[in-house]
């Protein structure tokens, strides 16, 4: 496929960088010329140098004859006009970071007379991320399916845990609940298991489960929790003004710091329920004194990713309840839970994961394409939702005589609404809700990809 990515910065060169190891054509628009040659260089890409919401730029990209155009500057003005500009010119695909909850609201509603087929808000989606993680707070990561009503969950196996040392085909004894663990994380190594896996302490697991199960999951594993009440947020961002919101609304309390004298008068307009401190939330006497030590939870959204390591780390000694760090640079996450970083959200990861979707979606013509994609166990492994096609081949067979691709698993059917944690008598019918999970090495764009040939 032919994909025109106007913008170089983080979203922009992580997308560039996934589409690229997927096989697509990509051509890089930016007007910064160092950029450009980096990504040249490391990747086998077309770039071009220029203002990308400029007709001409946009011709000498051949946007004309792309499939789609993805506009991730930072000046959702901008990428506003590339896209007009792009479907003018007879690009049949749009979409456009756009970040102004403002414009975001009222663009949803000209969508269509725009030409977008998508906009993502990659502060807005981690927002709704973090909120998600603060209502459960055992859980590490947390992603919905078959419209919220299954989730995979991770969760680490602390000492102590009734789970240590159990075979997956005996869990259902101990948590005496329907559910399936999809996905091990064991140090450096990544594990799709079958029944006969044995678990081990510090294991990071990822398991599927209802969503109505999710307080009973935690009670079957022993997991003592705790509500948040309140919530400490440091760093005055957009995605700060997103979750405050969100936690307002559902009565907790947000105690928000901001080193900005000036985004603190902001953020005290736009938040008059909350409590707005005006002092640097890296300075351990202000997180001293400002009770961190009591908090229920912390969530670290400063512009800088070491300043947020810090806190967090900090907070984490200090034994509060739940702390989740937001992260640009993705590169190390792999050391960060063995220096107390348990919990970690990215914003250019999600608004990436979503695109991908799409653009896995659009090049799928037998009507199985992805509905939903999350990457899990640190974009390791990547969970999948697809709607089961008429033409799929496998319909109406036992999954025990049928044969998938190694590291692949089927952890979900949603049939009209149930769930249903498939056995090997169990089968895939149309119209099924299937979620896939497998090593993110090998591109899944339709479910037909996860059976070997016969």
């Amino acid at each position: 496929m032919n994909i025109v990515i106007v913008g170089d910065g983080k979203v922009g060169s992580a997308l560039t960088l996934q589409l690229a190891k997927e096989g697509h054509d990509v051509v890089v628009i930016d007007s910064n010329k160092m950029v450009l040659q980096e990504a040249q260089q490391a990747l086998d890409i077309n770039v071009v140098h220029g203002n990308g919401a400029t007709l001409k730029v946009q011709k000498m990209a051949n946007v004309d004859t792309s499939d789609l155009l993805i506009a991730a500057t930072s000046a959702d003005e901008v990428n506003l006009l590339c896209c007009i500009l792009a479907r003018k010119l007879g690009c049949s695909h749009t979409i456009a970071r756009v970040r102004n909850p403002e414009y975001y609201s009222q663009l949803f509603l000209l969508k269509d007379e725009l030409g977008l087929n998508m906009m993502v808000n990659p502060e807005r989606a981690t927002a709704r991320e973090i909120f998600r993680l603060l209502q459960f707070p055992s859980f590490l990561k947390r992603d919905s399916f078959a419209k919220g009503r299954v989730e995979i969950v991770e969760l680490a196996l602390r000492p102590g845990s009734p789970l240590i040392g159990v075979r997956l085909s005996e869990l259902h004894k101990i948590i005496k609940l329907k559910v399936l663990v999809c996905a091990v994380e064991r140090g450096s190594q990544v594990f799709i298991p079958d029944g006969s896996f044995q678990l081990e302490e510090g294991d990071r697991l990822s398991v599927t489960a209802s969503a109505g199960d999710l307080a009973r999951l935690i009670r079957g594993l022993g997991i003592q929790q705790k509500k948040v009440r309140d919530v400490m947020i440091v760093g005055g961002s957009r995605i700060a003004i997103y979750l405050a919101m969100e936690l307002l609304n559902t009565g907790v309390d947000v105690k928000l710091i901001e080193i900005d004298e000036e985004r603190c008068e902001l953020l005290a307009d736009v938040l008059p329920k909350a409590t707005v401190i005006h002092a640097d939330g890296s300075n351990r006497y202000v997180l001293d004194s400002e009770g961190l030590a009591r908090t229920d939870a912390v969530v670290t959204l400063t512009d800088m990713d070491e300043e947020n390591l810090i806190i967090s780390m900090y907070a984490n000694y200090l034994g509060t309840c739940k702390v989740i760090t937001k992260i640009n640079r993705t590169d190390f996450t792999e050391v960060l839970s063995d220096k107390g970083i348990d919990c970690v959200v990215s914003p250019k990861e999600l608004c990436c994961n979503d695109i991908v979707r799409y653009v896995r979606a659009m090049g799928n013509r037998k009507g199985e394409s992805v509905i939903t994609l999350h990457r899990i166990v640190g974009d390791r492994v990547e969970a999948l939702e697809f709607r089961a096609g008429r033409q799929l081949s496998q319909l109406g067979k036992r999954l025990a005589d049928v044969r998938l691709k190694p590291n692949t698993l089927i952890a979900c059917i949603n049939r009209r609404g149930k769930m249903i944690l498939p056995k090997g008598s169990d089968s895939i019918e149309a119209e099924d809700s299937v979620i896939v999970v497998a090593l993110s090495d090998q591109v899944i764009d339709d479910l037909s990809d996860i059976f070997l040939e016969e």
